[in-house]
């Protein structure tokens, strides 16, 4: 029988997230692609990165743990980027990743952002399919984009219908 996630807390970042915040993204990255320097720098280096940036992460935590999480990054007037998302395989197919983007779009709306994107790679499917979920739509690649890897940008307008 699968667990509820009724209990994972959707938290924001603290310092001693730091190295779970890395281990998470590093896992995935890896196993599809090649780390890059825009990966090493966030995820070495969170507080830097995102926090002191304006940004805002989030850690799904089940019994102590960190077993998810999520960035958000500003990126100009009102725009923010979502990027660093990861559930622990483990802990897949529970939902997290749906309290996450809840939390993410949340944020996004109280900050005062109009427009998140992200850029990601078609190969993750199921991460293109939860986004799409949440409203995001296919637009054109940035071609000053951060990531190599980046083959797909989407963008969600926030209204408050989006909360």
């Amino acid at each position: 029988m699968r667990e509820t996630i009724e209990t994972v807390d959707i938290v924001e970042f603290e310092p001693k997230f730091a190295a779970d915040f890395g281990r998470l993204n590093y896992e995935w990255i890896e196993k599809y692609f090649a780390v890059e320097r825009h990966d090493r720098e966030v995820l070495d280096h969170p507080q830097e990165y995102v926090i002191d940036r304006g940004g805002q992460i989030f850690m799904a935590v089940e019994g102590g743990k960190a077993v998810g999480t999520v960035a958000l990054i500003p990126a100009g007037d009102d725009v923010l980027e979502l990027t660093k998302m990861s559930v622990a395989p483990e802990f897949r197919g529970r939902g997290i990743a749906n309290l996450l983007m809840k939390a993410s779009i949340e944020y996004a709306a109280s900050a005062g952002a109009r427009t998140v994107f992200l850029e990601s790679h078609r190969k993750l499917e199921t991460a293109i399919t939860l986004y799409r979920k949440f409203g995001f739509v296919e637009t054109p690649l940035d071609p000053n984009s951060e990531y190599a890897r980046a083959d797909i940008r989407m963008e969600l307008a926030i209204e408050s219908g989006n909360m």
